[in-house]
């Protein structure tokens, strides 16, 4: 089954996980080279803007296939070895995607948000949860650990001390309390979620494209850089950006107090 449904609407993408019937559960065979795909495809049109990832049924994702753990099947088949290339294969293929997209992703958390589903999740740059929507990182309590970057994807969206509680315990968290913790943005009512969704991306996808793109990559470069470092990467980028037609429209646009049409030029 293909686990991307992909549908375009104008400079948006809308991602839906499609494996309602196991809770979108990751990851089959092939899930990382599909989430690889679809995010070497955006990143090379310029025309997509934003991407909206949500869930299909009544899960975002249920994270790691536990029948799949149980049988020691698919990426968790084989020798310690094979298991480590299953890892590396799949579920950080997947990470790694994501976290390599260059438009910024929005995340539409419909129901829970578990384990690899809840790392697939934080690893939005904009996270809009349903009232419904639940988080946990239930790792310890399979006797395992957070091997999608969790211990390092967490913190850095919750704190050390919040994240630390989540992975020690492996308790669920709702969706207020990660609004209160900013593991998510926004909460809204269930039947609100796409639209509220769709309405941050259209917003998102107005803007500029490229300054867009590079504008995220300074954000996700900050977590590591110094300010130093981050000064001459911006100083580079925003020489590219004042040579842009989008600059001058932008400009031009402020000045004649009209919305701004840009085109990625």
């Amino acid at each position: 089954m293909t686990l991307i449904h992909i549908e375009r609407r104008g400079p948006i993408e809308l991602w839906t996980l499609d494996r309602a019937d196991r809770l979108n559960a990751l990851p089959d065979p092939g899930d990382g080279a599909a989430f690889a795909r679809a995010c070497e495809a955006v990143n090379a049109d310029r025309a997509v803007r934003c991407v909206v990832l949500t869930g299909a049924g009544r899960a975002f994702s249920a994270g790691g296939d536990l029948k799949a753990m149980r049988d020691r099947a698919g990426a968790f088949a084989g020798a310690g070895a094979d298991i480590r290339e299953g890892y590396r294969r799949e579920v950080q293929l997947i990470v790694r995607a994501l976290y390599g997209l260059e438009v910024p992703l929005v995340t539409a958390v419909n129901g829970p948000a578990m384990g690899l589903g809840g790392d697939i999740a934080g690893l939005a740059d904009i996270r809009i949860a349903s009232e419904q929507a639940t988080f946990g990182a239930p790792f310890l309590r399979l006797g395992i650990l957070p091997g999608d970057g969790g211990a390092w994807l967490l913190p850095r969206n919750v704190g050390y001390a919040r994240a630390a509680e989540m992975l020690f315990t492996g308790r669920t968290v709702d969706a207020r309390t990660a609004l209160e913790w900013g593991l998510v943005n926004r909460v809204v009512p269930a039947d609100a979620l796409m639209e509220e969704a769709m309405k941050t991306a259209g917003e998102i996808a107005a803007q500029a494209p490229h300054a867009l793109r590079m504008t995220k990559a300074l954000l996700r470069q900050g977590r590591d850089a110094t300010f130093d470092q981050i000064l001459e990467m911006t100083a580079a980028m925003q020489a590219l950006a004042h040579l842009t037609e989008d600059h001058a429209e932008g400009v031009a646009a402020v000045l004649e107090k009209r919305t701004p049409e840009f085109r990625g030029r």
